[in-house]
């Protein structure tokens, strides 16, 4: 077994990066509020690893861990991503997740992107319509529930559709 080490495998192997690979977007803009996305694996894996990036840069934002408005938000990630890796996958393409918080720190958005072109979501009706048996189908019930307005629109830049969602926070607390 090879320990650990910072040399390359093969000193004379020319393939290393030529640059290495930006940070992600943390720095707050006086007009943009805060925003992080990236793409993921359109996995099970990939959902989960969308679902807690999302929960550490809500805590990093000023919205910690715990609190309401952190598990709201990372529920509506977790519902988000879950169902683009199983109602949007395509083989072989991944899922999009964007994270913005608003300049006054009010509101949270959080867009899933997917490119499965002929499966729209549906809007869940009343909550009496769910017998409580069903292990599946309530994810965007929920969703509404905790959303202050959400809906979907067309990818603008390929095959797919956007799930958005706004979450308005009661107080954010800035560090």
């Amino acid at each position: 077994m090879r320990g650990v080490t910072t040399k390359p495998i093969n000193p004379t192997d020319t393939a290393q990066p030529a640059a290495p690979h930006a940070p992600l977007n943390t720095a707050p803009t006086p007009t943009a509020g805060h925003a992080f996305e990236m793409r993921f694996t359109s996995t099970p894996r990939g959902a989960r690893l969308a679902r807690r990036l999302a929960a550490v840069r809500l805590d990093a934002w000023g919205i910690p861990y715990g609190t309401d408005a952190h598990d709201a938000v990372v529920v509506i990630v977790a519902e988000l991503t879950a169902n683009a890796v199983q109602h949007g996958h395509v083989p072989g393409r991944d899922f999009h997740l964007r994270l913005h918080a608003t300049p006054d720190g009010r509101t949270v958005r959080v867009e899933v992107t997917d490119t499965r072109t002929e499966r729209h979501p549906r809007r869940p009706t009343a909550l009496e319509e769910t017998d409580g048996t069903d292990e599946a189908g309530r994810g965007l019930l929920l969703v509404s529930q905790l959303a202050t307005r959400w809906d979907w629109h067309p990818r603008p830049d390929g095959p797919g559709k956007t799930v958005w969602v706004e979450y308005t926070l009661p107080s954010w607390p800035q560090r």
